[in-house]
């Protein structure tokens, strides 16, 4: 399956480098980027309409909310049948907890971002809850020590 990239002129690629950077209104957008804001707003619209726009969200600094320990968990399922692995997901789904889960290749069937408040929180999220999920088979856990890079930017070049 061969898949199309999307028509980005300069001009939408400069509202989605200011997007990225920060949450401002379209008449601040249309200021920096010398378009009018009926055009921002047009080119906003298209470019949500395509997918490329998904939502809009503020980040927020977990530590600040009492959430001191991230860490980087492997999952491992006991079998890859399609029912074991929906009850994974949905299950993954309603955890708070986990902020982020990635289906890889390599040792791990998952990796998951997990964020915790203290090392007593991590202990009941691992024996509570991920090691009680029906398929698991066996889990790994890293304590993240620092984030070196943390970007929700994507490059348009």
């Amino acid at each position: 399956m061969e898949y199309s990239l999307p028509e980005l002129d300069s001009l939408d690629r400069m509202i989605l480098r200011e997007l990225q950077q920060d949450n401002i209104s379209q008449v601040e957008l249309a200021k920096r980027i010398a378009l009018s804001p009926p055009a921002v707003h047009a080119r906003i619209k298209r470019l949500e309409e395509m997918g490329i726009l998904r939502r809009y969200v503020a980040l927020v600094d977990r530590e600040k909310l009492g959430y001191d320990l991230m860490c980087i968990v492997g999952v491992t399922l006991q079998r890859h049948q399609a029912a074991d692995v929906n009850l994974f997901h949905q299950a993954v789904q309603h955890m708070s907890e986990v902020m982020e889960c990635f289906s890889v290749t390599g040792e791990y069937d998952y990796l998951l971002k997990v964020v915790a408040r203290s090392r007593k929180d991590l202990e009941r999220i691992l024996l509570e809850k991920l090691t009680l999920m029906p398929g698991v088979a066996r889990i790994t856990t890293s304590i993240v020590l620092s984030e070196v890079k943390n970007t929700t930017e994507i490059a348009l070049e």
